[in-house]
């Protein structure tokens, strides 16, 4: 299929595949794969936990503008608690791939597995650090889970979401055992399950 690239292009068409969220205790897990364009290159990409929130914000909208193609996706607390963390995590990456505008010679996925895709995939261990479409899809995912939380927060004040992002820090384990789980909270994981339980 001809996509209308410049064709010594094909050669770079290499997708970067990352997840942000495997570990909260609320909230979807929200992947993001990035084709980057050599002909327009980004600098500073690097692993999104490396950079500050406002370099982070500055390169999502670099990204977004700049890339051959992105996809943001997810996996919603349900899928989650139906399917386990990891599964949720391979389904996400999954949509991320399949909703990219332009197809992938080859998907490059952030860690020590792959989902199953249509195309080509390999795993790269530490590649957010290693491979530049892999820390430009770390900043989509993480940039836009970050939002979300903050938004959460408003709906369910009094967790600390905006601060802690669903992790389970002091913080959130106190507000858990005084407030109780939300519609947000993962049911499958053992602080919440224990609280459910109990």
């Amino acid at each position: 299929m001809q996509l209308g690239l410049d064709f010594s292009l094909v050669e770079e068409l290499v997708a970067g595949v990352d997840e942000v969220g495997r570990g909260p205790l609320c909230g979807a897990v929200v992947t993001a794969a990035v084709i980057l364009d050599p002909q327009r290159p980004i600098l500073g990409l690097n692993d999104s936990k490396k950079l500050s929130e406002a370099r982070r914000d500055h390169l999502f909208d670099e990204i977004r503008e700049k890339a051959l193609a992105w996809c943001i996706a997810r996996a919603e607390v349900e899928e989650i608690d139906r399917l386990n963390i990891l599964h949720a995590t391979m389904l996400a990456m999954q949509r991320a791939v399949e909703g990219l505008s332009v197809t992938p010679k080859l998907a490059l996925i952030d860690g020590n597995r792959c989902p199953k895709l249509a195309v080509p995939s390999a795993p790269v261990v530490k590649g957010d650090s290693r491979v530049p479409a892999i820390a430009a899809a770390s900043i989509l995912a993480k940039v836009s889970r970050d939002r979300e939380m903050r938004e959460l927060d408003l709906q369910y004040p009094g967790y600390g979401i905006a601060g802690h992002k669903g992790y389970p820090t002091a913080e959130h384990l106190a507000a858990l055992q005084r407030l109780g789980p939300t519609p947000i909270h993962r049911r499958s994981f053992a602080p919440v399950r224990a609280l459910l339980e109990s």
